[in-house]
């Protein structure tokens, strides 16, 4: 078992790589780490000492002023490396750089005298090195004003704001999931490569993103339609926009019944994407679920009955509670790496539909068990 830890472990891509490495248990141990320890010479050695892999995301991306940039980036690779000779660590680092390290600016430099001062070390200690030129990276959770234009539009929409398109460039981009695969895919190999260029894995203008950013605002957040998802690029845009909707106060939300002297007629979910459709009963005091998904879109209606459906964030411990009754039928949507249940907690038996945007694979069924 490889003993693996993540400097930024909670930064943005630091997150997910930590709770992606926590679905393989028998493969991986998670090292903790925390920002204090650089710093701490005690504390960072402690760490190095008790890692196989060191993944070096810790970094700053922005700031007022581009020499504190730069002097910060390099003063966490310095710590580092002071604390892999102090430890006589023989550890595989992998190091986070970026393609804009040919660029003229602060940022970039930090980035590529950074790497080359890992790969010095390994080099000099007979450790092992692997350097990643990563593209622009976007996804759930990000912050916005920081780790990407994605995520500052994301939330701009989600809450009501309008962004401003400064320059309409060309965006090269990989999904933060697609990322995280190359680095277990690296740290798998346990083989030295000072230079790996990532692949962007789409390409978009900024005002093409902004365009589907706002469709998603108009027929989701404010009409409950499913939009249409032509590719994998725009599924991963779609589950990054619904994690910055204001999710507690968002849900659920009460579909719209017809009823006359035969009964109530609902409209449970439209459509411009495929799918499947299930239906359960439910008998009093059961629960469902308690898995997350890493991709998947997936909503639940309550038909009849009494529901309470919980939601956590991965990694979190707040859990949002929605109670759910089928006199006044709605539905709550399960965001990625948000881990779900749904439990009957009325006197009869609970009816609920079900749809996600994939037919179910048990060889690939994107489903991980973990208690709300």
């Amino acid at each position: 078992m490889l003993r693996v830890g993540i400097t930024g472990q909670a930064g943005f891509v630091g997150k997910h790589l930590y709770n992606t490495l926590g679905l393989f248990p028998e493969e991986f141990q998670r090292v903790s780490f925390q920002k204090e320890y650089f710093g701490d010479p005690e504390k960072l050695n402690n760490f190095v000492s008790n890692c196989d892999v060191i993944v070096h995301l810790a970094a700053m991306n922005r700031h007022s002023d581009p020499q504190v940039i730069y002097d910060t980036n390099l003063d966490l690779v310095e710590q580092l490396i002071s604390s892999l000779e102090t430890t006589e660590s023989k550890a595989h680092v992998l190091f986070s750089s970026s393609t804009q390290e040919e660029r003229d600016n602060l940022y970039g430099k930090s980035k590529r005298q950074g790497r080359e001062m890992m790969a010095s070390w390994a080099e000099k200690a007979g450790g092992e090195f692997t350097g990643l030129l990563i593209p622009n990276v976007f996804g759930p959770f990000g912050l916005p004003n920081y780790n990407s234009v994605v995520a500052t539009f994301c939330h701009k929409i989600a809450h009501n704001e309008m962004p401003i398109i400064d320059v309409d460039g060309d965006l090269k981009l990989i999904y933060v999931g697609e990322l995280v695969d190359k680095i277990l895919k690296e740290i798998r190999s346990s083989t030295s490569k000072s230079e790996i260029l990532v692949p962007h894995t789409s390409e978009a203008k900024v005002s093409k993103i902004l365009s589907l950013l706002k469709k998603y605002k108009d027929e989701y957040q404010e009409k409950g339609i499913i939009p249409e998802l032509n590719n994998r690029f725009e599924v991963n845009l779609f589950n990054t926009f619904r994690c910055y909707m204001d999710i507690p106060n968002h849900f659920p939300v009460k579909f719209t019944q017809h009823t006359d002297p035969r009964g109530a007629f609902v409209e449970v979910i439209r459509l411009n994407v495929g799918g499947q459709v299930s239906f359960s009963t439910t008998v009093p005091g059961i629960t469902r679920g308690n898995h997350f998904h890493t991709r998947k879109i997936e909503r639940f209606a309550v038909i009849k009955g009494n529901a309470l459906i919980q939601l956590r964030q991965i990694g979190t411990d707040e859990t949002l509670d929605f109670y759910l009754n089928g006199d006044e039928p709605a539905y709550v949507d399960m965001p990625v790496w948000y881990t779900h249940n749904i439990k009957n907690v009325g006197e009869e038996e609970l009816y609920t539909i079900f749809w996600i945007n994939e037919f179910y694979d048990p060889n690939d069924p994107d489903t991980y068990f973990e208690n709300v």
